[in-house]
């Protein structure tokens, strides 16, 4: 069982950065892929970032490739979304969640943390 508690989200002006935080409680945190995903009003939820359990792979969608980087530190119990020029239309809630392997789909993850807002203006 893994619980997960996102933060770090808040208003940003365009071109600026956040970093995200989701810290995570269970004892088997470092066998679990981490990913981040986001979900505007009114849209689909979407794949974000994901990060191997050994800490050896990283995917991004193609949407914010070169502006975000993962990472994890399993000593901590935590991974992070670090964000940096941001755009409006990165507005969204975001969610962490934990999974077995390295996934794209949501549905194939076990455990989510409950998200949190973040808001790019122009």
């Amino acid at each position: 069982q893994v619980q997960l508690v996102e933060s770090g989200g808040g208003l940003v002006q365009a071109g600026g950065s956040l970093r995200l935080s989701c810290a995570a409680s269970g004892r088997t945190f470092g066998s679990y892929a981490m990913g981040w995903f986001r979900q505007a009003p009114g849209k689909a939820r979407e794949f974000v970032a994901v990060y191997s359990w050994n800490g050896v792979s990283t995917r991004y969608a193609d949407s914010v490739k070169g502006r975000f980087t993962i990472s994890r530190d399993n000593a901590k119990n935590t991974a992070y979304l670090q964000m940096n020029s941001l755009k409006p239309e990165d507005t969204a809630v975001y969610y962490c969640a934990a999974a077995p392997k390295m996934q794209y789909a949501d549905l194939r993850y076990d455990y989510w943390g409950q998200g949190t807002q973040v808001t790019v203006s122009s």
